[in-house]
């Protein structure tokens, strides 16, 4: 094989001294051109805005706003002119009027009328003024021409301090309605403590306690047509409890004494109508004496005296018996100072108004419809 022997030129090489402190010059960038709107044509001034300013804006129009409605918060209401025709009427009630219902839950349509005995129990609005002619029970009678018996006792509460007797640490709970009707069925125990419950008491029991004691021997409840109740606010002012939900017959509590009083009617007699009117409104007392609203001041730990008359209506609704709602449909916080002496009792005007509720109510069936008839649907 023969040797060839390539040649191959070398090129030039600059070679450059990087210690050297001159560099060489670059060319200059070449300008680019801002980038073009996309909607065409140039942007705005508002593209300029600093950030900055546009909250400070919105936070100056922000506390603007805030000032405005705080300085028209509100519109000023001149009560003279919304009372200029008078308070108004509540246009709410809690008024349940029911027949009397018999044992198998059908209902009695009675005549409650002339010759009719009625039971009344209660404390002030039945037992003040006992022996004028304005006392609440004289004023039933006048009313439905019906036989009161009037067995209230002034001082006395719905609520029994316990849940048994025991005269000697609590004998005036032989006053409260459910052991009153005892006395009336002739339970001898009851009437005896009753009696033993006097003799503790002395000069300090109510002066018609012995009075009541003897009208109640002397009553048959097997020939008694209408049983009444109503007691005023004393309970919601004594701060007594209202309810027990662990037992609905608890008279030591308002509605459990309520309660406890229908269930004892309506199984041993069930030929008795039973109505309960609630307390009429009553004003609640500053510690100075001041008048100030019951729907505004709470005794006891327990609610205002509203709510006291709204769970009795409850207690009568899940019993089947009329409730009267003297605290929204009779005397209101509205007319209160017109019908009421003080700031709980009844005035004669007051006491009117009350009969002629109970009235209304007794009679509603009067007459319509019979003795077996049912009422007529509209």
């Amino acid at each position: 094989m023969k040797n060839r022997n390539l040649s191959h030129k070398i090129p030039d090489i600059d070679i450059i001294d990087l210690e050297e402190t001159d560099s060489p010059e670059l060319p200059e960038p070449a300008e680019v051109p801002a980038p073009a709107d996309p909607r065409g044509g140039r942007r705005g001034i508002l593209s300029r805005i600093n950030i900055h300013i546009v909250l400070l804006v919105v936070a100056v129009v922000f506390v603007g706003c805030i000032v405005y409605k705080i300085a028209n918060f509100g519109v000023r209401v001149d009560l003279d002119e919304i009372f200029s025709d008078g308070p108004g009427e509540y246009s709410d009630t809690y008024d349940t009027i029911l027949p009397l219902i018999d044992k198998s839950n059908n209902p009695v349509y009675k005549d409650f009328g002339e010759g009719s005995t009625i039971l009344a129990l209660g404390n002030a609005p039945f037992a003040d003024d006992r022996s004028s002619e304005d006392n609440l029970a004289n004023l039933i009678r006048k009313e439905t021409g019906a036989t009161v018996y009037n067995c209230s006792i002034s001082g006395s509460y719905m609520v029994a301090e316990r849940a048994e007797r025991d005269v000697e640490q609590s004998p005036q709970d032989l006053f409260n309605p459910y052991w009153l009707c005892n006395i009336a069925a002739d339970n001898q125990p009851v009437c005896d403590d009753y009696l033993k419950a006097l003799e503790l008491l002395g000069d300090d029991a109510p002066p018609e306690a012995r009075q009541v004691y003897d009208t109640l021997r002397d009553i048959r409840l097997e020939d008694l047509d209408v049983l009444v109740v109503m007691y005023d606010a004393s309970d919601y002012l004594a701060g007594h409890a209202m309810f027990n939900p662990e037992d609905a017959t608890d008279i030591t509590t308002f509605t459990g004494a309520t309660e406890a009083v229908i269930e004892y009617m309506q199984f041993y007699y069930s030929n008795v109508r039973i109505i309960i009117m609630s307390p009429t409104y009553a004003f609640a007392l500053e510690e100075n004496g001041d008048y100030i609203s019951s729907d505004m001041k709470r005794y006891g730990g327990q609610d205002v005296l509203s709510t006291y008359a709204i769970l009795q209506y409850a207690s009568c609704v899940s019993r089947s018996v009329t409730f009267i709602d003297n605290i929204y449909n009779t005397i209101n916080e509205d007319n209160a100072e017109k019908y009421l002496s003080d700031h709980i009792h009844l005035n004669p005007k007051g006491r009117q108004k009350v009969a002629e509720r109970f009235a209304y109510a007794l009679s509603y069936y009067n007459g319509q419809f019979g003795q077996t008839a049912a009422p007529q649907q509209n």
